[in-house]
């Protein structure tokens, strides 16, 4: 029997596998579909605030990645809603609170490569199963995993990072609330003209968020939120209209667009699981949670959740716990779910104060940017919380000790 089976082996699922290996948990098992990447390479980029950096640095994976990775010194709200009450243009320093950038523009691709490159040198143990997990079944002191091809694993706990379609979560028992957006990203690498200064731009639009995040040299990746329509229209131009179409909604922020790499198109929702652990199963990533892509907050709430489900079994582990246990499940819950639902609420919140027609609703934002643009101490408080919350990091995001 296992300790620990990680199911899923996108970010969150390697992040965690090596994690717990780091904290000294025997052994992991990866218990995942295959999914060829095809010919088309995975050109979509994260935006990781420090404490996820410094994840990856104590996974040891992030020495690898650095010169692909551009830092985030500046993070810019501008708003283009249009509305009658216009909030200020705001410009976040990393150098307000004493950081030389926020983060970095992580690139996908080479992030996954890292990651399982890191799994094969640690030797942990890989079952990449054609159709990956069929069934859960349940005994007193384990979870069985039946997998596609016949054969099963036991393990005491499962922690389940297989998306927000999580068959794990429904084994469970858990619930899960799931609200469309009627919103659709369009996303995509782009070259321009002009410099990006390192600068995140983030335009707040009533159809919802058009962000441009650094990459190398005078390259941005973008996501763009508009109606299903609008984005489907967007979808299907060729690479000149689409870059004409590009800059003019950029308002001449990188000038002229020379080159668009190739589009993907995703419709976006809000998805809230009732509870993150329930019968030796633990959720994490968008297994537990998945929202707009406001604030880059989705990648880096589920490396805390990373971080912290390694924390708890370690700490089981090294006082002769059961990790699967109702004591551990809830020591993880208590420690994530109030983070959770909090980011999700705000991203929420903004993402529907921008679509919202209510006149008191577009006074309310414009007078609380206001607020926030004149007041530093409070800037730089949310700026702080923009990264991760009040409470104390888990000990993988803190600095490695020199």
């Amino acid at each position: 029997m296992e300790d620990v089976v990680v199911v899923g082996a996108g970010p969150a699922g390697l992040c965690a596998s090596l994690a717990l290996a780091e904290r000294g948990v025997a052994k992991t098992i990866i218990a995942a579909p295959h999914r060829p990447a095809g010919d088309r390479p995975d050109t979509s980029t994260a935006a990781l605030f420090n404490p996820s950096i410094q994840l990856l640095q104590h996974l040891g994976v992030w020495e690898e990645l650095a010169a692909e990775c551009t830092p985030l010194r500046s993070i810019r709200l501008i708003d283009d809603t249009r509305s009658i009450f216009r909030a200020p243009e705001i410009t976040f320093e990393s150098e307000e609170i004493g950081q030389p950038a926020f983060g970095y523009n992580v690139p996908q691709g080479p992030l996954i490569a890292a990651l399982r490159g890191a799994a094969e040198r640690a030797q942990l143990v890989c079952i990449c199963e054609s159709e990956g997990v069929r069934h859960f079944t349940h005994r007193h002191d384990a979870v069985v995993l039946g997998l596609a091809e016949g054969a099963t694993v036991d393990a005491k706990l499962v922690v389940a990072a297989d998306g927000r379609n999580s068959l794990a979560r429904q084994a469970a028992g858990i619930s899960s609330h799931e609200t469309p957006c009627d919103q659709t990203a369009v996303a995509c690498a782009f070259t321009h003209v002009r410099d990006h200064r390192f600068v995140s731009s983030e335009f707040h639009r009533r159809a919802g968020p058009m962000t441009v995040v650094p990459m190398p040299g005078r390259q941005s990746s973008l996501v763009w939120v508009e109606r299903p329509e609008v984005a489907r229209r967007l979808g299907t131009l060729d690479n000149a209209a689409f870059s004409r179409t590009l800059e003019r909604n950029l308002l001449g922020l990188l000038g002229m667009v020379t080159e668009v790499g190739p589009r993907s198109l995703f419709p976006l929702s809000h998805m809230t699981a009732r509870s993150m652990a329930n019968r030796r199963i633990a959720l994490i990533g968008e297994a537990a949670h998945a929202m707009p892509p406001i604030g880059a907050q989705g990648l880096n709430l589920s490396l805390r959740d990373v971080a912290v489900i390694a924390e708890k079994t370690a700490d089981a582990q090294r006082t002769g716990t059961d990790p699967g246990s109702d004591e551990c499940l809830k020591a993880f819950e208590s420690a994530r779910m109030a983070d959770a639902h909090q980011r999700g609420f705000a991203v929420g919140s903004l993402n529907g104060a921008l679509q919202s027609d209510l006149i008191l609703v577009q006074l309310a934002r414009g007078a609380g940017l206001h607020i926030i643009n004149s007041f530093a101490p409070l800037r730089r408080r949310l700026m702080r919380l923009g990264m991760a919350p009040a409470s104390p990091l888990p000990v993988l995001m803190q600095p490695r000790a020199e």
